[in-house]
């Protein structure tokens, strides 16, 4: 009997094929391209496409109803009662409210001074104020450095607090909750939170303040951020885009509309006894202020966003403190619709219109379809499909729908109109580190709820150039800056643009390109302010 072995059932090579292994590989994408690749390719497809008009009607519908708000909604100070802070002659001081600064502090060595002397500089009554210095810092000498400025301001008659913890537990949202439990905040009508990059204007409880005291149901006055450091690097230019969008046109439209939006985190004043009925802060997110904002909201608490007052914060501008700070953001907000869309649902205080308002555009629109839809499509999706031919995409969801999409988010920051196919490119590549945060915040994985406090530099290095010190050696760390999964897809899409120039017929080419220079250049850490060491 013949002798029977496995090579007897392995051909050599595949049909057609000469020992040629890429020729194999062609065949084998031969075999499984009809019946597999392709039906999954177009699936992928129209979801994209069901995506990408999700996004279109939500960011046409902000559009329309921004146009109607600046055309013939009356301003706050109309539509709200609103009345200047007075001395009473019989009274005096006390005509003015208790109002609490809260400043949380994390090793800022750079911009604490700033912060805590626009605070001190806060015009109101000195009597009725109290500034409370929330330092969880790790570094003694930053410790000490905070504690002897609160000493200085102190000396000069200003109520100001020093108040440290033995641990970080809850990070920002367990400093916050643990400063509004001292003895002397028990007086306090408001408190204000700005964070340690924050400078606000001297008018900016005068302006703000008669808000919540005439008008009761009000919980929340928040304030724009302007940003002193916009023009440092194209980083913080493209940042200044995405954020101008979204207090213009975000936060405007769901104060106008429902007097509910995202609480900032910062810039912004509450009322006490809204954040007592709402149940205080909450550390369960990286987004306590998203949390707490909406937990108030389901009280039946109303919200009001004051465009014309700003107050001036810095912009991260260096790659690995963006990075940090996008996970942070875009993980959050995911987290927490996991862990609140039942509560929204089943609320009884709010109309049904609030609460779709809520699930459906707040959280699902844009905290989550839009970060997927933009990685998945535009990085993803659309370039496999000039690798497969067979898979078409309408030019109405390839070209027209995002060319609205981004003219629409261009009108925050007309000056930076010319950058705005750039921003196109470089959002393109965020929404990789976004699109992952989401997708962790949502089966909260390991980095759920991972807290890095992003890094600000103040005037740091503007002082180190101008003092020009000796010249440093830069300390090469390669997790900081070879990002491996950046130069994977520049490595991909470059394939696929070669691929494209080749044999393809829509010339998306041109746009694969510059695509693979942008993730090139995010893959070697060569975006924002380089630091050395």
């Amino acid at each position: 009997m013949a002798e029977v072995s496995a090579k007897s059932f392995i051909p050599e090579s595949f049909p057609g094929s000469t020992s040629d292994i890429a020729g194999q590989i062609g065949l084998l994408w031969e075999l499984i391209k009809a019946p597999l690749i392709v039906p999954l390719l177009r699936i992928s497809v129209y979801i994209c496409l069901a995506m990408s008009i999700m996004v279109f009607i939500e960011r046409l519908y902000m559009g329309v109803v921004i146009i109607l708000v600046k055309l013939f909604m009356k301003k706050p100070e109309k539509r709200y009662k609103w009345e200047p802070m007075r001395d009473d002659l019989e009274i005096g001081n006390a005509a003015f409210p208790m109002v609490l600064v809260q400043i949380p502090m994390f090793n800022e060595k750079e911009v604490y001074k700033i912060s805590i002397g626009a605070a001190c500089n806060l015009s109101w009554p000195a009597d009725r104020l109290i500034i409370q210095v929330l330092d969880d810092s790790t570094d003694f000498v930053i410790k000490d450095m905070v504690e002897k400025e609160c000493i200085r301001w102190a000396s000069k008659g200003i109520n100001i607090r020093y108040q440290i913890r033995e641990t970080r537990g809850g990070y920002k949202a367990g400093a916050l909750k643990e400063g509004l439990k001292r003895d002397y905040v028990k007086d306090c009508e408001y408190v204000v939170i700005f964070d340690a990059d924050f400078r606000p204007e001297q008018d900016f409880l005068q302006r703000a303040v008669p808000f919540l005291v005439h008008n009761p149901n009000i919980a929340l006055v928040q304030a724009r951020w302007r940003f002193v450091n916009s023009n440092e690097c194209l980083l913080t230019r493209m940042q200044e885009m995405s954020l101008d969008y979204h207090f213009t046109v975000e936060q405007e439209v769901g104060s106008s509309t429902h007097a509910f939006f995202g609480f900032n985190g910062t810039g912004g004043i509450w009322r006490i006894a809204a954040i007592n009925e709402a149940g205080g802060w909450k550390d369960r997110t990286t987004v306590e202020d998203m949390d707490l904002a909406v937990r108030a909201g389901l009280k039946g608490w109303k919200f009001l966003y004051l465009g014309d007052l700003q107050v001036k914060s810095e912009l991260p501008s260096t790659f690995k403190a963006f990075r940090y700070q996008q996970h942070r953001w875009s993980c959050g907000p995911a987290n927490l619709f996991r862990k609140m869309v039942m509560e929204i649902a089943k609320n009884k205080k709010v109309s049904l219109w609030e609460k779709f308002y809520v699930i459906y555009s707040f959280f699902f629109v844009r905290k989550i379809i839009a970060h997927m839809f933009t990685f998945f499509f535009y990085c993803v999706v659309l370039p496999l499909t000039i690798l497969v031919p067979e898979v078409n995409v309408p030019k109405w969801g390839a070209i027209y729908i995002p060319c609205i999409i981004t003219t629409l988010n261009s009108v925050g920051t007309p000056r930076s109109f010319h950058l705005l196919f750039y921003w196109i490119l470089f959002e393109n590549v965020m929404s990789f580190h976004r699109t992952k945060a989401t997708i962790i915040g949502l089966l909260e994985a390991k980095r759920a709820n991972e807290w890095v406090v992003t890094e600000k530099l103040g005037d740091g290095l503007k002082n180190k150039s101008d003092n020009k010190p000796a010249p440093k050696k830069f300390r090469f760390k390669l997790g900081d800056r070879i990002l491996i999964h950046e130069l994977g897809f520049a490595a991909f899409l470059f394939i696929c643009g070669c691929y494209d120039f080749l044999y393809g017929k829509n010339n998306y080419f041109i746009y694969l390109f510059l695509q693979v220079i942008t993730f090139t250049i995010a893959g070697f850490g060569y975006m924002g302010t380089i630091v050395l060491s």
